[in-house]
């Protein structure tokens, strides 16, 4: 068994899978198993939680893939040959991802899958130099694709669901800075998907963004079944095929491939490692970052972008602006650390607070002048 930081424990042998379930593991949230051979493990896996595993190359006794794939696990064919072009020199659309209508039959579901497969094996050199130099193709092609854009990034949390009031919110920011911004998220689902889907949208009128939010609203998550909502994203593309659509980045990564790509940004730049994801696109937000309420991932990616506001010149400084006073001072007090890291240097005048998604877009607004 391989440990990976954070929620993420990969398991390649049926002897730590077995010790682990001895003690008792019943939700098996975020583990990877890879290259198993299950089939006699049925009885003992389908009295656990696996709505929200991913197994990777396994073989299962007759519908055990399918009950554990309806549970809302994500279930992925082992994978040999290398599925992406590691010369790679231009960004993805969501079409060239999503190539197929069942996700595990997808370039993006076999590109995670692979990832997680040559770990089985150990990664031999090929594989290694496959993934490194696809990433620095996708890296290059960011560079050129950014140098003519203005780019304001928005954080949160991947598990907003659909319908939610802060989906609706993060969708409006996304729209008002979309209007004079090129916006950029970490490309995948919740409050990134949403803040994509307004600024594709900043263009249109806002009934189109109503229309598409209420579609959405019927799969509120990609889980239990990806394909579906993928599917229902399909839907609002083709509905509103006709308005304007108005440029917007997605970086995601294939580190947290049981995280999907969302459908909404118009250039999609994935990575393997997320590491490097990660600081490229906190480096591209000149303009500055908007941070959604969110969870670890986010409070990472505040701090991390404050490390570089606390070094930085003060005309090399973007704003920083918190959305909703309570969740950043009562659930998660990242705003008192923040302040604190701030005061006395250049950066201090460019942290904010806010209640409302109009706040932080006027101030990233007024940024800009």
């Amino acid at each position: 068994m391989r440990h990976r930081a954070g929620r993420i424990v990969t398991i390649e042998s049926l002897t730590e899978l077995d010790r682990r379930l001895a003690q008792g593991a019943h939700r098996l949230r975020g583990w990877r198993l890879v290259g198993l051979d299950l089939r006699d493990r049925a009885r003992v896996l389908d009295g656990r939680d696996t709505s929200h595993t991913t197994f990777a190359g396994c073989t299962f006794a007759p519908g055990d893939a399918e009950r554990h794939a309806a549970r809302g696990a994500l279930v992925l064919p082992a994978v040999d040959a290398v599925p992406v072009d590691a010369n790679r020199d231009s960004l993805y659309t969501a079409d060239e991802l999503y190539d197929d209508p069942s996700y595990r039959r997808t370039l993006d579901g076999r590109a995670y899958a692979w990832s997680q497969g040559t770990g089985s094996r150990g990664a031999g050199p090929d594989d290694l130099l496959a993934r490194a130099l696809h990433d620095d193709g996708i890296d290059r092609a960011l560079t050129a694709w950014t140098g003519s854009r203005r780019l304001v990034g928005v954080m949160g949390g991947h598990a907003l669901q659909r319908g939610a009031a802060d989906y609706t919110g993060a969708a409006r920011l996304g729209r008002l800075l979309g209007r004079r911004f090129t916006v950029a998220t970490g490309g995948g689902p919740g409050a990134m998907e949403a803040a994509n889907l307004g600024a594709r949208l900043a263009r249109a009128d806002e009934a189109a963004l109503a229309h598409a939010l209420g579609m959405l609203a019927t799969v509120p998550s990609y889980h239990p079944s990806v394909d579906a909502w993928i599917a229902s994203a399909r839907s609002v593309l083709s509905d509103l095929a006709d308005v304007p659509v108005t440029e917007t980045l997605g970086v995601p990564t294939w580190h947290y491939g049981h995280e999907p790509p969302n459908l909404f940004a118009t250039a999609i730049a994935k990575y393997f490692r997320n590491a490097l994801r990660e600081a490229i696109l906190l480096q591209v937000c000149a303009g500055g970052i908007v941070f959604l309420p969110g969870a670890a991932g986010t409070v990472q990616e505040i701090f991390q972008d404050a490390c570089e506001n606390h070094y930085a010149t003060e005309d090399a400084i973007a704003p920083m602006v918190l959305v909703d006073r309570a969740h950043w001072t009562e659930t998660l007090p990242a705003w008192p650390l923040l302040q604190a890291l701030a005061k006395g240097r250049p950066m201090e005048a460019h942290i904010h607070l806010v209640d409302t998604v109009d706040e932080a877009a006027s101030i990233v607004d007024a940024g800009a002048a």
